[in-house]
């Protein structure tokens, strides 16, 4: 674990989101074509409608750090030939943005600008081991990321969870970080 002498790492540009970022673009690395009706751990999920919802994501925090709000209805997307190339566009336009907003909307709700970067960062690690897990390659997310996403999942995890996530459930014992990440957002790690 690192050592930290000043709190947690800024979420914004060169912390969380960005280590969750590259996370996901080596989760899809050994994606193919024929991958994409596999199962996820995400309950009536493919890894092609995966990777479609991880690059909408992306495309909702993009917004939200240029725009200052975030739809909680994706507009109709279009239909891409190659869910992970554009999963990759999404996610390079997200690097280079930069939340300069003190106060973010999504839908009816308001949260600090700094507290998107962190949905982001959660949201988008925990889908990368959802894609690893698909294509068998079982990555863990990164421990020094789990750990610093640990203690700041409650402050953007709504209070009433589903119908949009899972609830927690017990991690194994002598869970690493990266498995009592996915346990407290409803997945079952494999150890």
């Amino acid at each position: 674990m690192r050592e930290r002498t000043h709190g947690p790492r800024p979420a914004t540009r060169g912390g969380l989101l960005e280590e969750a970022i590259g996370f996901v673009l080596a989760a899809v690395q050994p994606v193919a074509a024929d991958m994409l009706a596999r199962p996820t751990p995400c309950e009536h999920w493919d890894l092609g409608m995966l990777l479609a919802h991880v690059g909408e994501s992306l495309a909702a925090l993009h917004e939200g750090m240029r725009r200052g709000d975030v739809a909680t209805v994706p507009a109709q997307a279009d239909p891409v030939d190659d869910p992970v190339s554009a999963l990759r566009v999404r996610a390079v336009r997200l690097l280079k943005a930069t939340c300069r907003r003190q106060e973010v909307a999504i839908g009816d709700r308001r949260m600090a600008g700094g507290l998107l970067a962190v949905a982001g960062a959660l949201e988008v690690a925990v889908h990368g081991w959802d894609i690893s897990q698909a294509t068998r390659e079982g990555r863990p997310i990164p421990p020094a990321l789990a750990d610093e996403l640990l203690p700041l999942a409650p402050l953007v995890l709504p209070e009433k969870r589903d119908p949009l996530f899972a609830g927690p459930v017990d991690p194994p014992p002598r869970a690493g970080p990266g498995d009592r990440l996915v346990a407290l957002l409803g997945r079952r790690p494999l150890r």
